[in-house]
């Protein structure tokens, strides 16, 4: 089975097929350009750019949105995570928790389902602490920084570990689980 994905990051798609394969699926990319709404909460986000790329090209698609979520600045970047990443990067974010105790932080990751019936969200999420200092080359954006909740190392420093614990892979393991379902 094959599913468009909708994104113009092919970590999130190698991510996605990580756990389709244990599915049968194929996620596919699809470099169909969508506006991200303005909304605190990436369910929203990926519900919206699911029914708006299904809405240009009216075949199934899905769009994942993910938000990592900073306790101590008050759940800041969170669903604009993309766009402060771009501003700031890790030594931005390290740099405004500065030499704050409290490092808790949670990512958070939506897959949108779009089809004719309409869309459907299914979320996963990851809770762990920012580190002191970026650590590690694996993964992208935020994994330097991330250690998960019962890890010593950050995504970026076990990649593996990643794929198999990650807020994407939860969100797309209760996705592929649907999607074959039905």
């Amino acid at each position: 089975m094959k599913i468009r994905f909708a994104t113009s990051n092919p970590y999130k798609v190698s991510e996605g097929n990580v756990v389709g394969a244990g599915f049968g699926i194929e996620y596919v990319q699809l470099k169909e350009p969508y506006p991200e709404i303005r909304d605190e909460d990436v369910s929203r986000v990926a519900e919206e750019g699911a029914r708006f790329v299904f809405d240009r090209i009216n075949k199934p698609v899905i769009v994942e949105d993910t938000g990592l979520f900073i306790e101590a600045l008050n759940g800041f970047p969170g669903s604009f995570s993309a766009f402060v990443f771009g501003k700031l990067g890790n030594n931005g974010i390290l740099k405004l928790l500065g030499e704050v105790e409290n490092r808790k932080a949670e990512f958070i990751s939506a897959v949108g389902y779009c089809n004719q019936e309409g869309v459907r969200v299914f979320k996963g999420s990851v809770k762990g602490l920012i580190a002191d200092r970026k650590k590690g080359m694996g993964g992208f954006g935020y994994d330097p920084i991330f250690i998960p909740a019962g890890q010593k190392k950050t995504f970026a420093e076990d990649p593996g570990m990643k794929e198999r614990i990650s807020h994407r892979n939860k969100a797309f393991q209760r996705f592929s689980e649907w999607i074959v379902s039905i």
